[in-house]
């Protein structure tokens, strides 16, 4: 049956798309201006030329990248902290969610640990307890240091709680029927069940590592230990003339510091825009059915 519109109803179907629109030009618009600003000239850049598009076209500043042992060696970081992190992170999640989602019935001490877990999330020690305690423990310097030192995040913990909730509790019970326990009810039945949220809550664990630079500037001594964010955060193109010849000078005299900035922003980038579309599938399914208890 086909239901002709109102007017009422057209007009709020075009400012509905206009905002869509505008809302995603503005998360558009300043990637690409980063962008534009790398692939720009020295002299554009500094007179305030780029706009949306570059000015001045060269591959300067990724060349000059493509050099740094530095960049790399954080970027290689990034990525084992994003490995480790995310692995260690949805196994405690994971664990710490199917337990908590049962009833009083079952865990009678749910409560408590629900409590526990919601104070932790919403008051914490502070950065110099924290900091006594990582360093203690011997974990500056450490790619187990910024991968433990974010801790467990709850509300990943609370989204996995209320998806297992509406799970059906008959298929909980037929395991147990088929002689399986706890263990096997979640590896076999929970987890292949729960894709949607796995794979949200293992995106949101992602991009949460790969964008932290705050516990790499305090717990990393050594450049070399920084993670990506902390280095771009602190990066300081600094040129030694001295070791360089006369076609590295003038090469050099062509680069902008904010566009080699841009350049490892949108390099940074990178990563996370190649891994959300495969993820992308399962993400609207999993809020939808995290975020409502049955």
């Amino acid at each position: 049956m086909i239901e002709n519109k109102s007017l009422r109803s057209k007009i709020f179907d075009i400012l509905n798309i206009v905002i869509l629109i505008a809302i995603t030009l503005i998360c558009i618009v300043p990637v690409w201006y980063v962008l534009c600003v790398s692939l720009s000239s020295r002299e554009a850049v500094n007179a305030g030329k780029v706009a949306l598009w570059p000015v001045g076209f060269n591959l300067l500043s990724y060349k000059k990248i493509m050099g740094e042992t530095a960049f790399f060696g954080s970027f290689l970081v990034s990525i084992k902290r994003v490995l480790l992190g995310t692995g260690i992170s949805m196994v405690c999640i994971l664990m710490a969610a199917y337990p908590l989602s049962r009833t009083k019935k079952q865990f009678p001490k749910r409560d408590i640990f629900m409590w526990i877990f919601v104070f932790c999330m919403l008051f914490n020690g502070g950065t110099v307890p924290w900091y006594i305690t990582m360093k203690n423990y011997h974990l500056m310097d450490n790619i187990f240091g910024l991968v433990l030192g974010t801790g467990l995040q709850v509300f990943n913990v609370i989204l996995a709680v209320n998806f297992f909730k509406n799970l059906p509790t008959e298929l909980e019970e037929a395991c147990f029927v088929d002689g399986g326990g706890p263990w096997r009810t979640l590896i076999s039945i929970y987890i292949p069940l729960a894709k949607p949220m796995v794979a949200t809550v293992a995106l949101f664990t992602m991009v949460m590592y790969w964008n932290e630079f705050f516990q790499g500037m305090v717990l990393s001594t050594r450049q070399s230990s920084y993670p990506l964010q902390t280095y771009i955060q602190q990066m300081v193109v600094t040129l030694d003339y001295s070791t360089m010849n006369v076609d590295q000078i003038a090469q050099a005299m062509k680069l902008n510091n904010l566009s080699l900035d841009s350049a490892k922003i949108f390099i940074a980038m990178i990563p996370i825009l190649i891994v959300y579309p495969f993820l992308q599938r399962f993400f609207v399914e999993g809020i939808t059915l995290g975020s409502v208890k049955g």
